[in-house]
């Protein structure tokens, strides 16, 4: 069995990187929006898993690039709150949830700094 797996080793003409504890090769996976396959490359799994990341991509280049242009021309919404902290009336990117505190620009910084 060792032979074996040797000579499939051998035989593979993927590159290899080792990573942590781990072993890389490139691997073909299927776009979710345009349905082609990609190669998800050996060199891309060892930056993924250096930054912890632990999902294989969705997407292929292309339709994460298309995807990227599309979120950034469109305009963010933003919601008029009233700071917890001080009071005073200001916009967030998200829409607040009920009994949670949401905080102006610089009551959050303050309690970024305070943790």
């Amino acid at each position: 069995m060792g032979a074996k797996t040797r000579s499939a080793e051998q035989g593979s003409d993927k590159p290899k990187k080792r990573g942590i504890g781990m072993e890389f090769q490139d691997k073909t996976l299927t776009c979710k929006d345009c349905g082609e396959e990609f190669v998800f490359t050996a060199g891309e799994q060892e930056f993924y898993a250096e930054k912890g990341f632990e999902n294989e991509p969705g997407r292929c280049r292309e339709c994460r690039a298309a995807r990227k242009r599309e979120r950034a021309n469109r305009p963010r919404q933003m919601f008029e709150v009233v700071c917890s902290q001080c009071g005073i009336t200001t916009e967030v990117p998200f829409e607040p949830k009920d009994g949670r505190p949401v905080y102006c620009r610089d009551c959050y910084e303050a309690q970024r700094r305070a943790i």
